[in-house]
């Protein structure tokens, strides 16, 4: 979101991350990996984990690397943006392969615009606020003006989808749970605390069997 980042695995994989850009990274069967800001000053940006199920724990590891440019998105009429990293929403499509079925979709809602997004019944999902307000509810517009029924949140909160209320960008996150524990995480950080560029997964260390 902000900043950009560099970054290098043992196999001499090595780039640059910039603000909007994403990393999609497979562990697969270990990679050690790390990350460096790139310039002085402030770097900001989101890191996810996703686990692979049994069968896809020791694959070779892989990346998936766009700029902010390539990234699918659409614009509704009434003034919802949605960035497709994972799957699909609002009839736009992400070209990334992901092993576990996912949805990692960057909303951005205008004041008094609407976002509504399916999600498979037996799926896990959240939304994370980053910046505004809005109102939070798992139905329709209905659901969202009955407070008994809808949450308020600001920046930093984690809810679901949100449907009415001031402007707000969020993200939300959803994938199959998989009955697999996930590897523990073995981290090297050269520089810890450096949080990176933008909406990339999996960064840092020793790690095997994620997504």
């Amino acid at each position: 979101m902000k900043g950009a980042v560099t970054h290098e695995d043992f196999e001499g994989h090595r780039g640059t991350i910039k603000a909007g850009d994403v990393q999609w990274m497979t562990a697969g069967r270990g990679i050690v990996h790390s990350e460096m800001p790139a310039a002085p000053g402030t770097s900001r940006g989101l890191q996810l984990w996703v686990n692979l199920s049994s069968q896809n724990k020791m694959i070779e590891p892989r990346y998936q690397e766009m700029q902010s440019k390539d990234i699918a998105s659409t614009t509704s009429s009434d003034g919802v943006t949605v960035r497709v990293v994972a799957g699909h929403s609002m009839g736009a499509r992400s070209p990334v392969c992901t092993r576990t079925p996912t949805m990692y979709l960057d909303f951005t809602v205008r004041p008094h615009a609407a976002a509504r997004q399916p999600v498979p019944a037996s799926w896990n999902a959240f939304a994370y606020v980053l910046e505004g307000e809005g109102v939070f509810a798992g139905g329709g517009a209905a659901e969202a003006a009955d407070s008994s029924s809808s949450s308020k949140a600001g920046p930093h909160h984690l809810l679901l989808l949100g449907l009415q209320g001031d402007g707000v960008e969020v993200w939300n996150k959803s994938d199959k749970p998989l009955p697999v524990p996930a590897h523990r995480r073995r981290a090297h950080r050269r520089a810890r605390g450096a949080a990176g560029a933008l909406r990339h997964e999996h960064r840092g260390g020793d790690r095997r069997g994620r997504e």
